[in-house]
């Protein structure tokens, strides 16, 4: 399967019309019709250290989640970072494709994977008008405090740690999750019945204010709630080119 043919398999799964108005994310690099699909290195991101990497260990498709040229490129050439991974994939024979916001919307996806792993049960999609439902709600087994339900998320996710919000008595049972930045979500997560909700990043002053207005939010890491879905890239790779595939593994931001 070459990687037109692959990429056009992800779209029947997780179509353009599931992305944001904004957003930028598809076939980033191409080496064209003739490029086979054989070993893919599923990443959060496009990173130089992941397209090198794939570049020293026979990888001919780097599959991740956040799009590598996400603003138009006012120019192409090895002085920038975005352009330069561009033109060193080419050069090495990598096609880089990027699905963003259609896998936080999508079946099987960011948020669904993300529910999975923290024990949600009977989940369902939450948004409003303004942001998609790309959002997820659903119950744990029992009813936690809110400190003890950081302590467990941290635990699930292997965070190294966690931003917690809330006036200190709260009592989570039902959960909203929505990986990455979430700060769009906090009313439509308060209006759904969260009784928290889960994101990876918010703002200082929102995270205070969605406390005071009645919606806990523990935010656990941009990359840690979302890196969840690199198997489920990994799952379609292996399924629908029959590609060997690999996780690229790496610490973007670090807590010291």
């Amino acid at each position: 399967m070459n990687v037109n043919e692959f990429y056009s398999e992800l779209e029947k799964l997780y179509p353009r019309s599931l992305s944001c108005e904004w957003d930028n994310d598809g076939l980033m690099v191409s080496c064209g019709a003739v490029s086979e699909v054989t070993r893919v290195l599923v990443a959060l991101d496009a990173t130089e250290e992941a397209i090198n990497y794939a570049a020293a260990n026979g990888f001919d498709t780097v599959l991740v989640h956040h799009p590598l040229i996400f603003r138009g490129l006012k120019s192409v050439t090895p002085d920038v970072n975005v352009p330069r991974k561009a033109i060193f994939s080419l050069l090495n024979g990598i096609s880089v494709i990027s699905l963003h916001t259609r896998l936080d919307a999508g079946d099987s996806g960011v948020n669904d994977c993300l529910a999975e792993d923290i024990g949600l049960s009977n989940v369902r999609k939450f948004g409003d008008a303004e942001s998609p439902e790309c959002g997820r709600i659903g119950e744990l087994g029992r009813e936690y405090t809110i400190d003890e339900f950081a302590a467990y998320v941290k635990e699930k996710l292997g965070c190294r740690a966690v931003s917690v919000a809330s006036l200190g008595d709260e009592v989570v049972r039902t959960v909203a999750v929505i990986g990455g930045g979430g700060k769009d979500f906090i009313d439509a997560a308060k209006e759904a019945g969260a009784d928290v909700l889960l994101t990876g990043e918010v703002s200082y002053n929102d995270m205070l204010d969605a406390a005071e207005n009645g919606i806990p939010v523990v935010a656990a890491g941009h990359y840690e709630t979302e890196v969840v879905v690199c198997r489920r890239l990994v799952e379609l790779a292996k399924s629908i080119a029959g590609a060997e595939a690999e996780i690229f593994t790496y610490t973007p931001v670090k807590v010291v």
